[in-house]
């Protein structure tokens, strides 16, 4: 049954950072992201819902093979398996975004983007969490 929750996972991925990504970076925050220079360049937005269509299929194919430390399940383990993807992710997402070009108040920006990724891989973690429960063959 773990074809479930790759489906389940990246439906939810999927949804979520998608609809996240737009009321963050466009509804309540554009002028900000404007300022930072985030927007420098003409984005590909179809390009972008493929790219996160592959991190939900990735990260919910990965999510019943990965063993977080002592066995919890259910959102618990969800939500650890979102830490551990969302820090690596804030370290190629925020990071090395300011690393690799100039950012006006690089600060905020990546306090900004911070807040954004916990709410992202926390929506998610949770959604993961729970599919994996519906799934029993994919909880850990």
């Amino acid at each position: 049954m773990r074809h479930a929750t790759v489906f389940l996972g990246t439906a939810a991925y999927t949804a979520g950072t998608l609809t996240l990504a737009v009321l963050w970076h466009i509804v309540l925050f554009e002028e900000r992201y404007r300022h930072f220079g985030y927007f420098d360049g003409e984005p590909d937005f179809a390009l972008g819902a493929i790219s996160v269509v592959i991190q939900g299929a990735a990260l919910s194919w990965l999510y019943p093979r990965v063993r977080l430390g002592r066995r919890v399940s259910g959102v618990a383990h969800g939500l650890r398996y979102a830490l551990l993807i969302g820090v690596f992710f804030w370290t190629s997402h925020v990071l090395a975004f300011v690393a690799k070009q100039h950012v006006n108040d690089a600060g905020m920006f990546v306090m900004m983007e911070t807040v954004y990724l916990i709410l992202q891989f926390g929506l998610y973690g949770i959604a993961i969490g729970r599919i994996g429960l519906m799934d029993k063959a994919a909880c850990p």
